[in-house]
């Protein structure tokens, strides 16, 4: 299982995660997407990534809006499986 990361060891890993936000104990980011279709397309994939890596994001879909936030539910913050779901996830968005 993985460690609870500390302040200066989170502020490494957002940099290699420029657009994610740090909020208390998880990071967030808000993806746009053409419309609904787009946005549930995006989501699907995500949702793939997340059953290969057994770690899974909070999803909201609000139209064609995807806001992700991740965090380590059973350790209530941050580990560094948090931000390698995030590197995953970016590269979707960059398809």
């Amino acid at each position: 299982m993985a460690d609870l990361l500390d302040a200066a060891e989170i502020k490494t890993a957002l940099k290699k995660v420029p657009e994610w936000e740090f909020d208390k104990k998880k990071i967030e980011r808000t993806f746009e997407f053409d419309d609904f279709t787009g946005a549930i397309d995006f989501v699907n994939l995500v949702a793939e990534i997340s059953e290969e890596q057994e770690h899974h994001p909070d999803i909201d879909v609000r139209y064609n809006k995807v806001k992700l936030s991740v965090y380590t539910h059973n350790k209530n913050g941050l580990t560094e499986l948090d931000f390698q779901l995030a590197e995953r996830i970016d590269t979707l968005s960059e398809e």
